[in-house]
Protein backbone atom coordinates (compact mmCIF):
# COMPACT_ATOMS: atom_id res chain seq x y z
CA UNK A 1 0.00 0.00 0.00
CA UNK A 2 2.50 2.36 1.12
CA UNK A 3 5.53 1.09 -2.10
CA UNK A 4 1.59 2.32 -4.30
CA UNK A 5 1.47 5.55 -2.86
CA UNK A 6 5.37 6.45 -3.08
CA UNK A 7 4.75 5.41 -7.10
CA UNK A 8 2.05 7.28 -7.54
CA UNK A 9 3.51 10.52 -6.11
CA UNK A 10 6.83 9.76 -7.97
CA UNK A 11 4.81 9.63 -11.05
CA UNK A 12 2.99 13.09 -9.94
CA UNK A 13 6.23 14.77 -9.14
CA UNK A 14 7.66 13.65 -11.97
CA UNK A 15 4.57 15.24 -14.21
CA UNK A 16 4.89 18.30 -12.64
CA UNK A 17 8.50 18.85 -13.42
CA UNK A 18 8.13 17.65 -16.82
CA UNK A 19 5.25 20.38 -17.26
CA UNK A 20 7.78 22.76 -15.20
CA UNK A 21 10.25 22.02 -17.74
CA UNK A 22 7.95 22.21 -21.06
CA UNK A 23 6.52 25.97 -19.35
CA UNK A 24 9.76 27.13 -19.11
CA UNK A 25 11.07 26.15 -22.22
CA UNK A 26 8.32 27.76 -23.88
CA UNK A 27 8.29 30.84 -22.11
CA UNK A 28 12.13 30.90 -22.67
CA UNK A 29 11.36 30.02 -26.65
CA UNK A 30 8.53 32.68 -26.64
CA UNK A 31 10.84 35.86 -24.85
CA UNK A 32 14.02 34.55 -27.68
CA UNK A 33 11.36 34.81 -30.07
CA UNK A 34 10.03 38.30 -28.99
CA UNK A 35 13.42 39.41 -28.73
CA UNK A 36 14.45 37.95 -32.02
CA UNK A 37 10.90 40.02 -33.63
CA UNK A 38 11.50 43.11 -32.23
CA UNK A 39 15.32 43.10 -33.16
CA UNK A 40 14.31 42.54 -36.87
CA UNK A 41 11.67 45.18 -36.98
CA UNK A 42 14.33 47.36 -36.05
CA UNK A 43 15.19 48.42 -39.38
CA UNK A 44 11.52 48.01 -39.85
CA UNK A 45 10.62 51.20 -38.04
CA UNK A 46 14.02 53.01 -38.85
CA UNK A 47 12.51 52.75 -42.37
CA UNK A 48 9.31 54.13 -41.00
CA UNK A 49 10.64 57.03 -39.09
CA UNK A 50 12.56 57.98 -42.04
CA UNK A 51 9.98 57.51 -44.28
CA UNK A 52 7.47 59.92 -42.08
CA UNK A 53 10.51 62.40 -42.14
CA UNK A 54 10.69 62.23 -46.03
CA UNK A 55 7.17 62.46 -46.36
CA UNK A 56 6.92 65.68 -44.12
CA UNK A 57 10.29 67.81 -45.16
CA UNK A 58 11.99 66.45 -48.23
CA UNK A 59 11.28 64.05 -50.73
CA UNK A 60 15.33 63.73 -51.79
CA UNK A 61 16.33 61.70 -48.64
CA UNK A 62 16.02 58.09 -48.72
CA UNK A 63 15.24 54.78 -46.22
CA UNK A 64 18.45 53.21 -44.96
CA UNK A 65 19.14 50.08 -46.55
CA UNK A 66 19.66 47.35 -44.38
CA UNK A 67 23.01 45.11 -44.97
CA UNK A 68 21.33 42.01 -44.66
CA UNK A 69 20.11 40.51 -48.18
CA UNK A 70 16.59 39.53 -46.91
CA UNK A 71 13.02 40.69 -47.31
CA UNK A 72 13.52 43.58 -45.13
CA UNK A 73 16.15 45.17 -47.70
CA UNK A 74 13.97 43.96 -50.80
CA UNK A 75 11.19 46.67 -48.29
CA UNK A 76 13.78 49.27 -48.21
CA UNK A 77 15.18 49.21 -51.91
CA UNK A 78 11.18 48.93 -53.19
CA UNK A 79 10.51 52.13 -51.27
CA UNK A 80 13.46 54.31 -52.22
CA UNK A 81 13.07 53.49 -56.20
CA UNK A 82 9.18 54.47 -55.53
CA UNK A 83 11.03 57.52 -53.67
CA UNK A 84 13.08 58.27 -57.31
CA UNK A 85 10.26 58.26 -59.55
CA UNK A 86 7.67 60.38 -56.97
CA UNK A 87 11.30 62.82 -57.05
CA UNK A 88 11.74 62.45 -60.66
CA UNK A 89 7.63 63.27 -61.54
CA UNK A 90 8.04 66.36 -58.71
CA UNK A 91 11.01 67.70 -60.49
CA UNK A 92 9.26 67.38 -64.05
CA UNK A 93 5.64 68.67 -62.35
CA UNK A 94 8.23 71.45 -61.42
CA UNK A 95 9.87 72.32 -64.51
CA UNK A 96 6.43 72.19 -65.97
CA UNK A 97 4.63 74.54 -64.29
CA UNK A 98 7.61 77.22 -64.20
CA UNK A 99 7.55 76.69 -68.33
CA UNK A 100 4.30 77.15 -68.31
CA UNK A 101 4.01 80.23 -66.92
CA UNK A 102 6.80 81.50 -68.78
CA UNK A 103 5.01 80.86 -71.93
CA UNK A 104 1.48 82.68 -70.33
CA UNK A 105 3.00 85.74 -69.28
CA UNK A 106 5.09 86.36 -72.86
CA UNK A 107 1.62 87.20 -74.14
CA UNK A 108 -0.05 88.91 -71.55
CA UNK A 109 3.12 91.44 -71.23
CA UNK A 110 3.01 91.80 -74.96
CA UNK A 111 -0.55 92.62 -74.31
CA UNK A 112 0.03 95.08 -72.08
CA UNK A 113 2.75 96.98 -73.16
CA UNK A 114 0.80 97.57 -76.77
CA UNK A 115 -2.33 98.88 -74.48
CA UNK A 116 0.34 101.09 -72.23
CA UNK A 117 1.70 102.44 -75.41
CA UNK A 118 -1.53 103.45 -77.00
CA UNK A 119 -3.23 104.88 -73.68
CA UNK A 120 0.37 106.69 -73.61
CA UNK A 121 -0.06 108.38 -77.04
CA UNK A 122 -3.40 107.46 -77.98
CA UNK A 123 -3.73 109.94 -81.32
CA UNK A 124 -0.50 108.69 -82.81
CA UNK A 125 -1.96 105.16 -82.44
CA UNK A 126 -3.02 103.17 -85.34
CA UNK A 127 -5.63 101.11 -83.41
CA UNK A 128 -6.51 98.94 -86.68
CA UNK A 129 -3.12 97.31 -86.64
CA UNK A 130 -3.12 97.68 -82.75
CA UNK A 131 -6.11 95.26 -82.59
CA UNK A 132 -4.73 93.00 -84.88
CA UNK A 133 -1.51 92.50 -82.75
CA UNK A 134 -3.47 92.15 -79.92
CA UNK A 135 -5.30 89.42 -81.30
CA UNK A 136 -2.26 87.24 -82.48
CA UNK A 137 -1.20 87.43 -78.73
CA UNK A 138 -4.55 86.57 -77.71
CA UNK A 139 -4.46 83.81 -80.22
CA UNK A 140 -1.19 82.35 -78.82
CA UNK A 141 -2.63 83.14 -75.53
CA UNK A 142 -5.61 80.57 -76.29
CA UNK A 143 -3.93 78.39 -77.93
CA UNK A 144 -1.25 77.54 -74.97
CA UNK A 145 -4.30 77.13 -72.55
CA UNK A 146 -6.17 74.53 -74.98
CA UNK A 147 -2.69 72.42 -75.16
CA UNK A 148 -2.91 72.72 -71.36
CA UNK A 149 -6.56 71.39 -71.15
CA UNK A 150 -5.65 69.34 -73.30
CA UNK A 151 -2.30 67.57 -71.40
CA UNK A 152 -4.42 67.55 -68.29
CA UNK A 153 -7.06 65.19 -69.85
CA UNK A 154 -4.35 63.07 -71.10
CA UNK A 155 -2.47 62.88 -67.42
CA UNK A 156 -5.62 62.75 -65.47
CA UNK A 157 -6.33 59.34 -67.85
CA UNK A 158 -9.71 60.34 -68.83
CA UNK A 159 -10.71 57.34 -71.25
CA UNK A 160 -11.13 57.34 -74.65
CA UNK A 161 -13.49 56.63 -77.41
CA UNK A 162 -12.95 53.39 -78.78
CA UNK A 163 -14.26 53.09 -82.77
CA UNK A 164 -12.93 51.29 -85.83
CA UNK A 165 -10.73 54.37 -87.78
CA UNK A 166 -9.34 53.93 -90.93
CA UNK A 167 -6.50 55.01 -90.82
CA UNK A 168 -5.52 56.17 -94.88
CA UNK A 169 -8.77 58.16 -94.93
CA UNK A 170 -8.32 59.92 -91.51
CA UNK A 171 -5.14 61.38 -92.92
CA UNK A 172 -6.42 61.91 -96.03
CA UNK A 173 -9.38 64.12 -94.16
CA UNK A 174 -6.62 65.97 -92.48
CA UNK A 175 -4.33 66.89 -94.98
CA UNK A 176 -7.51 67.99 -97.08
CA UNK A 177 -8.97 70.16 -94.48
CA UNK A 178 -7.13 73.07 -94.80
CA UNK A 179 -4.17 74.32 -97.94
CA UNK A 180 -0.76 73.46 -96.64
CA UNK A 181 1.91 76.20 -97.46
CA UNK A 182 3.97 73.69 -98.67
CA UNK A 183 4.16 70.69 -101.47
CA UNK A 184 2.58 67.89 -99.85
CA UNK A 185 3.30 64.26 -100.88
CA UNK A 186 1.06 61.37 -99.60
CA UNK A 187 1.50 57.59 -100.09
CA UNK A 188 -1.64 56.16 -97.36
CA UNK A 189 -2.44 52.71 -97.97
CA UNK A 190 -6.15 51.67 -97.98
CA UNK A 191 -7.78 49.74 -95.51
CA UNK A 192 -5.14 50.07 -92.44
CA UNK A 193 -7.71 50.16 -89.25
CA UNK A 194 -6.81 50.85 -86.02
CA UNK A 195 -8.82 51.25 -82.84
CA UNK A 196 -9.22 54.41 -81.50
CA UNK A 197 -10.61 57.81 -80.45
CA UNK A 198 -11.50 59.69 -83.86
CA UNK A 199 -10.48 62.94 -82.57
CA UNK A 200 -7.67 62.66 -80.21
CA UNK A 201 -6.22 60.33 -83.64
CA UNK A 202 -7.31 63.74 -85.59
CA UNK A 203 -5.30 66.03 -83.16
CA UNK A 204 -2.30 63.44 -83.46
CA UNK A 205 -2.21 63.89 -86.94
CA UNK A 206 -3.18 67.54 -87.00
CA UNK A 207 0.02 68.48 -84.66
CA UNK A 208 2.40 65.80 -86.51
CA UNK A 209 1.68 67.81 -90.08
CA UNK A 210 1.42 71.31 -88.32
CA UNK A 211 4.95 70.63 -87.09
CA UNK A 212 5.96 69.25 -90.31
CA UNK A 213 4.62 72.44 -92.21
CA UNK A 214 6.58 75.31 -90.07
CA UNK A 215 9.75 73.79 -90.12
CA UNK A 216 9.99 72.40 -93.92
CA UNK A 217 11.88 74.51 -96.57
CA UNK A 218 9.12 73.72 -99.29
CA UNK A 219 8.07 69.83 -99.45
CA UNK A 220 6.37 67.61 -96.70
CA UNK A 221 5.94 63.50 -96.86
CA UNK A 222 3.00 61.18 -95.16
CA UNK A 223 2.41 57.91 -95.54
CA UNK A 224 0.41 55.43 -93.93
CA UNK A 225 1.77 51.42 -93.74
CA UNK A 226 1.30 48.29 -92.65
CA UNK A 227 4.47 45.98 -91.11
CA UNK A 228 2.68 42.98 -89.67
CA UNK A 229 0.54 43.61 -87.02
CA UNK A 230 1.24 46.73 -86.72
CA UNK A 231 0.07 50.25 -88.24
CA UNK A 232 2.48 52.54 -89.17
CA UNK A 233 2.63 57.02 -90.24
CA UNK A 234 5.46 58.32 -91.27
CA UNK A 235 5.47 62.27 -91.39
CA UNK A 236 8.81 63.81 -92.81
CA UNK A 237 9.89 67.32 -93.72
CA UNK A 238 13.04 68.51 -95.96
CA UNK A 239 13.84 71.31 -92.99
CA UNK A 240 17.03 71.24 -91.09
CA UNK A 241 16.31 68.19 -89.04
CA UNK A 242 17.10 67.12 -85.58
CA UNK A 243 20.24 65.94 -84.14
CA UNK A 244 20.16 62.66 -82.78
CA UNK A 245 20.97 63.62 -78.88
CA UNK A 246 18.04 66.34 -79.05
CA UNK A 247 15.10 63.55 -80.03
CA UNK A 248 13.81 63.09 -76.98
CA UNK A 249 14.32 66.69 -75.86
CA UNK A 250 11.30 67.60 -78.42
CA UNK A 251 8.60 65.20 -76.93
CA UNK A 252 9.14 67.10 -73.72
CA UNK A 253 6.37 69.51 -72.44
CA UNK A 254 7.48 73.53 -73.47
CA UNK A 255 11.21 72.21 -75.08
CA UNK A 256 13.31 74.73 -76.49
CA UNK A 257 15.93 73.51 -79.50
CA UNK A 258 18.49 75.46 -81.27
CA UNK A 259 17.69 78.41 -83.93
CA UNK A 260 17.49 75.97 -86.86
CA UNK A 261 14.33 74.53 -85.02
CA UNK A 262 13.00 77.00 -83.08
CA UNK A 263 11.79 79.16 -85.56
CA UNK A 264 8.13 78.45 -85.27
CA UNK A 265 6.32 81.50 -84.06
CA UNK A 266 2.95 79.89 -84.02
CA UNK A 267 3.65 76.74 -82.04
CA UNK A 268 3.28 76.38 -78.32
CA UNK A 269 5.97 74.07 -77.46
CA UNK A 270 3.20 71.31 -76.63
CA UNK A 271 1.84 69.97 -79.91
CA UNK A 272 4.58 66.90 -80.43
CA UNK A 273 4.09 66.31 -76.74
CA UNK A 274 0.28 66.07 -76.68
CA UNK A 275 0.98 63.74 -79.59
CA UNK A 276 3.29 61.32 -78.09
CA UNK A 277 0.97 60.94 -75.10
CA UNK A 278 -2.16 60.40 -77.36
CA UNK A 279 0.24 57.51 -78.95
CA UNK A 280 0.36 56.21 -75.87
CA UNK A 281 -2.97 56.30 -75.07
CA UNK A 282 -3.94 54.38 -78.27
CA UNK A 283 -0.90 51.91 -77.31
CA UNK A 284 1.58 53.15 -79.67
CA UNK A 285 5.03 54.19 -80.16
CA UNK A 286 5.43 58.03 -81.57
CA UNK A 287 9.36 58.81 -82.23
CA UNK A 288 11.79 60.33 -84.04
CA UNK A 289 13.97 58.29 -86.39
CA UNK A 290 16.62 58.17 -88.85
CA UNK A 291 16.43 60.23 -92.34
CA UNK A 292 19.05 61.47 -95.04
CA UNK A 293 16.93 64.95 -94.57
CA UNK A 294 14.78 66.88 -92.16
CA UNK A 295 12.55 65.53 -89.57
CA UNK A 296 11.28 62.02 -89.57
CA UNK A 297 8.62 61.36 -87.18
CA UNK A 298 7.13 57.82 -87.11
CA UNK A 299 4.00 56.45 -85.33
CA UNK A 300 3.34 52.83 -85.02
CA UNK A 301 -0.05 51.93 -83.39
CA UNK A 302 -1.13 48.12 -83.42
CA UNK A 303 -3.94 47.51 -86.06
CA UNK A 304 -7.85 46.49 -85.28
CA UNK A 305 -8.60 42.95 -84.94
CA UNK A 306 -10.47 41.46 -87.97
CA UNK A 307 -8.76 44.39 -90.24
CA UNK A 308 -9.94 44.05 -93.78
CA UNK A 309 -6.82 45.76 -95.42
CA UNK A 310 -3.70 44.24 -96.06
CA UNK A 311 0.29 45.25 -97.13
Amino acid sequence: MFAGNARSVRRRLTLTAVTTAIVTAVALLAIATLRTVKAALVPVKAIRRELEEITATDIGRRVPVPAAQNEIRQLAETINQTLDRLEASAEQQRRFASDASHDLRSPLTAMRAQVEEALRYPDDVDWKAKAGAMLTSLDRLQAIISDLLTLAKLDSGVPARHERIDLGALVGDELDRRRRNVRVDRDLQPGVAITGDRLRMARLLTNLLDNAERHADSQISVSVSVDGETAVVEVLDDGAGIASEQRELVFQRFARLDASRNRDEGGTGLGLPIAREIARAHRGILRLEDSTRGARFVLRIPLHPGREGGP
